[in-house]
């Protein structure tokens, strides 16, 4: 795993599909998104690494409930004492209550869906302590607003920090061959498609996506210009 710092109060946890954010408060950490299962001993070496003790890890949001990014949830929960959060509509299934529904795959998918889906181990179900729906906000020492992002699953969520000017949009966004793009594997594009749009609305300077390198300057235009063109 590699570990990258983004702006001053937060850092991009790599590993070999996806990647996650340690987001460091005024009193404590938070986790956004947590990797595959089996990733969580590099978390919490990453995290104290960090200066973060188990203790202080305060809230684990997962921006969806595929198993890359909710994978090691319950186990660095039960490690740490953090609450898990996750889109209400996500919440079934990351608690194992409910399957994973497939994406509708375009072509140029398959092949890509059908390498990379293999290799990440099942998530197991993990506790989600408070279900998250758009407009909420988390006490961060600053706002935390939860930007409901339907599309790529339907729970979907993104959490924007406005005083921060930054933005972690889950896989709903992605930056791939130095190209801000739609993320791939949606359940439903025409959703996705919105989703993108609205968070291109916003008014940010970092944008931390779920896959490929984080923006940290000029965001929120390089979002808006790809915007313009999807269809």
């Amino acid at each position: 795993m590699d570990i990258s710092h983004v702006t001053q109060d937060i850092w991009m946890l790599r590993f070999a599909v996806g990647q996650a954010y340690a987001v460091r408060l005024p009193e404590g950490w938070a986790l956004v998104d947590c990797g595959s299962a089996g990733s969580e001993g590099e978390i919490l070496d990453a995290l104290a690494g960090l200066g973060c003790a188990p203790g202080d890890l305060r809230d684990i949001v997962l921006t969806h409930s595929h198993k890359d990014h909710s994978g090691a949830a319950a186990a660095v929960a039960a490690a740490t004492g953090a609450r898990v959060l996750a889109g209400a509509a996500d919440a079934p299934v990351i608690r194992g209550d409910a399957p994973e529904p497939p994406p509708v795959l375009l072509d140029f998918e398959v092949p890509l869906y059908e390498s990379v889906a293999p290799t990440v181990p099942p998530a197991p179900p993990s506790p989600v302590h408070r279900e998250l729906v758009d407009g909420d906000t988390l006490d961060w020492g600053q706002e935390a607003r939860i930007v409901h992002v339907p599309g790529h699953t339907a729970g979907s969520i993104a959490v924007h920090l406005p005083a921060a000017g930054a933005l972690f949009t889950g896989d709903t966004i992605a930056f791939h061959e130095d190209a801000v793009i739609l993320g791939v594997f949606n359940v439903d594009r025409e959703q996705a498609v919105a989703s993108f749009r609205r968070q291109a609305a916003l008014d940010i300077e970092t944008a931390c996506f779920g896959h490929g390198d984080p923006i940290v300057k000029g965001a929120g235009d390089a979002l808006r210009a790809v915007a313009a063109d999807l269809s």
